[in-house]
C-alpha cells in the first residue's frame, strides 16, 4: 500500500486527507474503454509526476481491464449506461431513468467526501443524463477547477454542433475552468468544426501509452478492435487475412467485450486456426503492437495511436455507424501517409497484399506529420497547474 492510500479512505464512506492533492476523474464508456483508457493514462502521469496525489477514477465500465488495477487509484464504479447499434443508451438491470439517479448519487457522494481540488470529465460535461450537473456545480462553488476532457474527433460536425448548441452544453464556459483536447487545432479544430462554446480550448496531443521495446516478430500480425463489443467483423477479416497468407501468425486482441464465444468459434473453423492465438485481456494494445510487424484494428482513438506509437502503419478498418468518429479519423490519418484505409467487407486477399510491403514507420515521420504523442505528459502537468491554483479547501 503507498502512502497515498493510507492517507485516504474509500472515498464513498471514509474521510479524505486534508493534505492530499485530490483529483477526480469522471468516465461515462457508453460501449468502449477509450473514455476510462484516457483519465487512467493521464492519472498515471500525475502520479508519476506527483506521488503524493490522491487519485479517484470513477467509470461505468461493467468489466475492468487489467491496465486499471493499480494500488495507487481507486477505482468507483457506477451503474453503467451501454451505448447500442442505435445509439442509445441503456442498462441491462434498471430504466435509463433510475440508471441515471444511481450515477448522480454515486458521483455526488465521491465528490461530497474527496473534496476534490481537480474534476475531470471525459466527453459529455454533464453525463450521459444531465446526472453530474448538480454534484459539478457544487464543487464548482466550494472552488475545485472543473476540466472537460475531448478526444480528437468526436463525430461529423454538423452532428456534434448540434449538441453543443443543445441543453446538455448549458453553462459549461460558466461551470468548466478549461476544455482539454486531447488531439490537434489542425487536425480537428474544435471551435471551427464544432461550435465548442469554450474561448481558448488547450491541444494537449495525443494522449497514449509510450511504446516498450520490445523484439519485433517477423510476419506477426495483430488484429485489435478496442472494447471489442462491435469488432466481430473486423476480427473475421484479420482470420481470414491470416488465412490468405499461410507464413504469418496471429493474435486476436480481443477486448472485455467482446464475445469470446463467436471469436472462438471464427477462429477454430479457419485453416489458419494453428496459427492464431485469442488475448482475452491485455494489459493494453502497446506491448503487442510494440512485437508485431502488422496491425489491423478498428480506428479507435486508443488502439489507433498505440500502433502508430509502436512505429507502426497501421491498417485501419473504421467503424462508420452510428457515429462517423473513426471513419473520420482514418481518413485523416490515411490523408498525412499514416495508415491505410479498407473495410470489413474488402476483399481478405485485397487486405492481405497489404501485408507485404513494411508496415513499419518511424516516430519522426509521425511527428513531422503533426501527430504529438506526448499527450499524457501535457495533461497531466496542465491539471497539476490548476491544482496548485484551486481554491479548494
Amino acid at each position: 500500500m503507498t502512502a497515498s492510500m493510507r492517507r485516504s479512505r474509500h472515498p464513498v464512506t471514509g474521510q479524505r486527507h486534508d493534505q492530499s492533492r485530490r483529483y477526480v476523474f469522471f468516465s461515462h464508456d457508453g460501449f468502449g474503454v477509450g473514455h476510462l483508457r484516457r483519465n487512467a493514462l493521464i492519472a498515471h502521469e500525475i502520479l508519476a509526476q506527483d506521488p503524493g496525489a490522491e487519485v479517484i477514477l470513477v467509470t461505468g465500465v461493467r468489466r475492468l481491464p487489467a491496465w486499471t488495477i493499480d494500488p495507487r487509484i481507486c477505482v468507483v464504479p457506477v451503474p453503467p449506461l451501454v451505448k447500442g447499434p442505435d445509439g442509445v443508451y441503456g442498462n441491462d438491470s434498471f430504466s435509463f431513468e433510475e440508471t441515471v439517479a444511481q450515477r448522480r448519487e454515486v458521483f455526488a457522494a465521491v465528490l461530497a467526501r474527496v473534496q476534490p481540488h481537480v474534476v475531470v470529465v471525459d466527453r459529455h460535461p454533464f453525463g450521459i443524463g444531465g446526472e453530474l450537473r448538480a454534484a459539478l456545480v457544487a464543487a464548482h462553488e466550494r472552488g475545485a477547477t472543473l476540466v472537460l476532457g475531448l478526444r480528437d474527433v468526436l463525430d461529423d460536425p454538423a452532428t456534434v454542433r448540434i449538441e453543443m448548441a443543445g441543453r446538455g452544453w448549458d453553462d459549461v464556459p460558466e461551470i468548466f475552468d478549461e476544455v482539454l483536447v486531447y488531439g490537434a487545432a489542425d487536425f480537428c479544430d474544435h471551435q471551427l468544426e464544432y461550435g465548442l462554446p469554450f474561448d481558448r480550448p488547450t491541444y494537449c496531443g495525443w494522449v497514449v501509452e509510450t511504446a516498450p521495446v520490445a523484439r519485433r516478430i517477423p510476419r506477426s500480425l495483430t488484429v485489435a478492435a478496442g472494447g471489442g463489443g462491435d469488432g466481430g467483423g473486423v476480427f473475421r477479416l484479420g482470420v481470414e487475412v491470416l488465412a490468405a497468407r499461410p507464413g504469418w501468425r496471429g493474435v486476436l486482441a480481443a477486448g472485455p467485450y467482446a464475445d469470446g464465444e463467436d471469436l472462438a468459434a471464427v477462429v477454430a473453423t479457419s485453416p489458419a486456426a494453428g496459427r492464431i492465438r485469442v488475448l482475452d485481456d491485455a494489459a493494453g494494445c502497446s506491448p503487442l503492437f510494440a512485437g508485431s510487424s502488422a496491425v489491423i484494428q478498428m480506428a479507435g482513438y486508443n488502439s489507433t495511436f498505440e500502433a502508430l506509437t509502436a512505429g507502426l502503419r497501421p491498417i485501419l478498418v473504421p467503424r462508420w455507424q452510428p457515429r462517423r468518429e473513426q471513419l473520420i479519423r482514418a481518413e485523416l490519418l490515411a490523408a498525412r501517409g499514416l495508415a491505410d484505409v479498407v473495410g470489413e467487407g474488402d476483399r481478405p486477399e485485397t487486405v492481405a497484399r497489404l501485408l507485404d510491403g513494411d508496415r513499419r514507420q518511424s516516430l519522426a515521420s509521425v511527428r513531422r506529420a503533426g501527430i504529438e504523442l506526448d499527450g499524457a505528459v501535457a495533461a497531466a502537468s496542465r491539471l497539476q497547474l490548476h491544482c496548485r491554483a484551486s481554491r479548494a479547501a
